[in-house]
């Protein structure tokens, strides 16, 4: 087997964050992850706990540079009113020095918090936004 070169790993400056279709360029950092949801099944005559796939759940989270109030701007008046915005998020990574291309839709989008007023003197600051997620679509990757 030939060694992997170095430069192929992935660069995370080339990731990129789409909210609604609009371009979130003061995105720091972006995650989203799908944790499956199993129950233990025991079959006779096995000592072993087997598992069934029961559903899945999925959560992410991302640190935008504090430019603009980005959580308030998607949520104050919804949360006050009751009426949540639809959000989906597109995500992509595409270091043009890699194999090629990760990019995800990631459906169904509801923020667990937002921030209304922080600061910290002689501090950059962030905002992270929690989010929660009931569908995706795996668009591109990696092969």
């Amino acid at each position: 087997m030939s060694k992997l070169p170095a430069n192929k790993q992935i660069n995370g400056t080339f990731g990129a964050v789409w909210v609604n279709n609009e371009k979130w360029l003061d995105v720091e950092s972006f995650e989203a992850k799908v944790n499956p949801e199993y129950e233990d099944v025991n079959m006779a005559e096995d000592l072993a706990t087997h598992k069934k796939l029961i559903g899945w759940n999925g959560e992410g989270s991302m640190t935008v540079k504090k430019v603009y109030s980005r959580g308030a701007a998607l949520l104050a008046n919804a949360v006050k009113t009751g009426v949540l915005p639809e959000i989906n998020i597109v995500g992509k990574l595409a270091d043009p020095d890699a194999f090629g291309a990760e990019r995800v839709a990631i459906k169904g989008v509801t923020f667990n918090e937002f921030t209304l007023l922080k600061f910290e003197q002689k501090t950059r600051m962030t905002e992270e936004l929690s989010y929660n997620f009931s569908d995706y679509d795996m668009i591109e990757s990696i092969s």
